[in-house]
Order: structure tokens, then sequence, then C-alpha cells
């Protein structure tokens, strides 16, 4: 454990006010806001009224109506803007990640560098949203496919991402043409604030931005309810529980809206026996354990062929026992605190349920000494007769279930059982297996890799999965389209008016 004490480490006053916030904005209102660092409350935040949604969505409403006008190499300079602004914050805004969802200093950091990332990434989308020129079959004729703007986009985000996944929509949509409304987790609210303060000053910068091109609300599930529910928000993106999406996405579908959906994951890795075993042992601790197991691509459930089980096993107990849990604000700290008590609670009933179930636990333990409060847990390697009920539900902790196999179609059933489909990998020096893996037979994930684990995607690549997890598709590739309307033209200029398959209909 990490028994370094966090006494020259920074208050959690100092933290906010360097990110911007003063304290008139932190308190006077309803909702409580505690660190996980330590459960102490930080803010007790206003919330936004749900009788003020429709004024909120009504300004954006009337900001798309001037943003989609405006060309989209111009929209993409407002994005360059707030990627220079975040460069220039990324130690604060970093540190309020940290102080809000309990990510280690590294992590919180890196989230800041996605934000950078996205940004980069659409400023150049805003001159590459290319539309197709296709062969018409009448002479005289051409046709042709355009993107347009759609509309308001709503983004609901998560805790343990507080700011990656706004950027994420927010860099697309605006470049897109459209304005964004964000609803952050009751949990994070803080970096929301803080990063709307970055976001005014490129906003200054740009100069001539309508009024209500980026809005934020803060509350419960009511807000969240109303963006799903208004026809004039034609995107919503939210991400969460797959119980949420359960609720949000038809919502949203009964109305004709387009929802994106991030939703559940119970992400698997194979290990193969021709692996290096070296470099699977730290692919699997951090995609286990970073971020306190409370990413949507966390590493829950290792399948490994019987004949290196036992090695492998005995290299990661003696790894988890190595791992430093405590303060992530702490030089050396790899784990730090799950998000809240309720999380911790549920991470010790999955234990329990996986021992009822035959499954031997190796950690997992709350953890009440050397840390500054919190809800603190030892990192749990479950070995399991088999892949059970528990072992299907996703838990937000870190717990890795791990279960062995003989044959490698064994194994690809084994991971693709469980109703999420997010992240999944395989750890082989076999080809052979490396692309069975990756073909039509192989993961039914959104995201498959080799020799690399679930966790930890770049940007570039577009961001989802199937089945529970929503469908959606976030960032890069061409995730953008998610963001604008098709139109299909064509235009005739010939003399004469053919009909298309050779209808004829003469009048």
């Amino acid at each position: 454990m990490n028994q370094q004490t966090p006494t020259t480490l920074d208050s959690h006053a100092d933290v906010l006010t360097r990110a911007g916030l003063a304290p008139a904005e932190l308190g006077g209102g309803s909702l409580a806001v505690r660190s996980p660092i330590d459960g102490a409350e930080v803010a007790r935040l206003a919330e936004t009224p749900a009788a003020d949604m429709p004024a909120v969505i009504a300004r954006a409403q009337d900001a798309f109506r001037a943003w989609r006008q405006v060309p989209a190499p111009r929209r993409g300079e407002l994005v360059r803007l707030l990627g220079e602004e975040l460069r220039a914050a990324k130690d604060e805004l970093g540190a309020v990640v940290t102080l809000e969802a309990g990510k280690i200093t590294s992590e919180g950091l890196g989230e800041v560098q996605e934000m950078i990332d996205i940004c980069d990434f659409a400023v150049g989308l805003s001159r590459q949203l290319y539309g197709l020129t296709i062969a018409s079959e009448r002479p005289g004729h051409r046709m042709s496919e355009t993107w347009h703007p759609m509309g308001p986009c709503g983004v609901i985000t998560a805790f343990n991402f507080p700011v990656a996944v706004w950027s994420w929509n927010a860099a697309l949509a605006l470049v897109c043409g459209n304005p964004v409304i964000w609803k952050p987790s009751e949990k994070t609210p803080l970096t929301a604030l803080a990063t709307m303060k970055i976001l005014e000053r490129a906003l200054a910068r740009f100069g001539d931005a309508p009024e209500g091109l980026a809005q934020l609300v803060i509350g419960g599930a009511d807000l969240g309810a109303a963006l799903a529910e208004s026809r004039d928000v034609p995107i919503l993106s939210a991400t969460g529980s797959t119980r949420m999406g359960g609720k949000v996405g038809p919502q949203v579908l009964a109305r004709w809206g387009r929802p994106i959906l991030e939703l559940g994951g119970n992400n698997a890795m194979i290990v193969a026996p021709s692996a290096d075993l070296d470099m699977a042992v730290r692919a699997i601790v951090f995609s286990a354990v970073g971020t306190a197991g409370q990413r949507c691509t966390s590493l829950r459930r290792l399948i490994v062929h019987s004949s290196i089980r036992e090695e492998l096993v005995t290299r990661l107990r003696a790894a988890y026992a190595s791992l430093p849990v405590g303060d992530p604000r702490a030089s050396g700290t790899l784990v730090g605190p799950l998000v809240d008590e309720a999380a911790l609670e549920g991470m010790q009933d999955a234990l329990e349920a996986a021992r009822a179930e035959g499954g031997t636990v190796h950690g997992g333990a709350p953890v009440r000494e050397g840390v500054p409060g919190g809800a603190y847990a030892a990192p749990a390697l479950v070995e399991m007769p088999g892949q059970t009920e528990t072992v299907k539900r996703e838990t937000f902790a870190p717990i890795l279930y791990v279960m062995g196999y003989d044959d490698l179609s064994a194994a690809i059933e084994m991971q693709n059982a469980v109703p999420q489909g997010l992240s999944s990998c395989i750890f082989t020096r076999d080809l052979r297996e490396a692309e069975t893996f990756l073909s039509a037979t192989g993961s039914d994930c959104g995201i498959a890799n080799v020799n690399i684990g679930p966790s930890g995607a770049e940007i570039g690549g577009a961001f989802g999965g199937e089945k529970e997890t929503g469908g959606g598709r976030e960032s890069g590739s061409d995730a953008w389209k998610a963001y604008m309307r098709r139109q299909t033209s064509t235009v005739n200029y010939s003399d004469a008016l053919p009909l298309a398959q050779g209808v004829r209909f003469d009048v």
C-alpha cells in the first residue's frame, strides 16, 4: 500500500481556484459534490431548473440557425482555439479531473490530452467533410452526396471520463455545424464548469460565435429526460450504464431523433499458449486496475489457455500484491479510489457472489489505512470455475475474473457470450489465431486488439461497441457522420427527362 502522506499536496480549494472556479460559484446550491479522494464535500452547486430546459434548447436552436451558415473551416478555427486553450490549462484541468473523479495524476492529465487530440482531429476534419460524386445511370445527369448540419446535440457524460467524452462529441458537433448542450454526471460537474471556462476563452478569441452555441446544464435525470424528449435536439449522445441507455435510447427514437449510445462493457482478454507473458502481465494489470477498474473498457474477464493458466495467475498475484493503493495525487500511486462508498459496496457484493459460485478471490478487501478517506480497495483477482452469471454482469470496480480454455473457438465463444460488446483482445504470436480473432467468426466487439489490452483507445479510431453497449460510435474515423444529415442530389443538365431503371411514363 502507498503510505506516502499527502501533506505537501494542494488543497481541494487551491485546485479549484487555479482552474478558475470562484468560491461564489461553488456554494449556495443543492447539489453536493464530493471528492473520491477523501469523501470531503468540495462544492454545493446550484442546479439548472428543469423548467429552464425549453429556454436552453431554444437558445441552441437560435445558435444553430446562425452556426450552420458559418463555413466549416471557420467553425474548425473555434475548435483549434479550444485546443490551444486546453494546452495552456492542461495541468489545471487535469488536477480537477483527479480531484473529482479520483484518477491518478497521469490519468487525469491523459484525459485532457485526449481532449487536445480530438480538437486536432476535428480541425483537420473541418476541411474534409467530404461527400461523393456518384455515377448516374441516366445520360446528362450528375448525382452527388452532401453532408449538412443537423441541429443541437445533447451530450450526457458519465463520471469516469468527465471531460474527454464531452470533447469527443463537442469537437465533432461544432465543426459539423451543431450547437452543444452538455449535462455532466452529478458526480463530476466541477470538471464541466472548469471546461466551460476554457471554452469561454476560446469563444472570446473567436469573436463572433452565436450565443447559445455551447451550454452547460447541471442536475439530475430530469434534465437528461428533457434532452431525450425534445424534438428540437435531433442528436443525443449518452454515456453511462446499460440501464440508463435502455431508457434514453427508446425516448430519442420514439420522436425520430438520433441516439449515440456508449454504454456498458464487460471486456475480455484471451491469452494463448504462444503469448509473450511479460507483455501480457503489463497489459492485464493496467487494463484491469487503471482508473480503479472504472473505465468502460476496463479488463474484467481473463480467458487463459489451460497450459499457462497457473503460471499467469501466479505472476498476476505477485503483481497485484505490489500495487500501490492510495491518494491519487501522491507520487507512485497506481490505484486510486472508487467513486464512492456505493461503488465499494457493489464491489464487495460481486466478490461475495463470485465466492458463492465457486470462485477463489485474491485481494479485493477495502483499504482503510494509509489513505486519506474515501472508498479504496485492493484490486481483486478471482479464479472462476467458468463464466457464471456474476461474471457476465459488469461491476464497475477493479475485479478481474480468470477462466481457462483449451480450444480457441471455445475461448472466442466464451468471450462473446455476454450481453455487452465493447472491447476485446487476444495475446498470441500465432498469426492464424490473431487473424481468426479479428475475422467475422472472431470477436463480436466494436474494438478488437491483438497484443494490446482492451483499454486505452486512441482518438483516431471510432470508439464504441455492439449489443448492450449501444452501437454508438464517437471520436475518430468517420464517426463525424453521426452528427450530420446525408443528402443525395441529382442534377439533370440535359434537354431530356429519362427515368431510372428504364421506366417509361409518356404523358
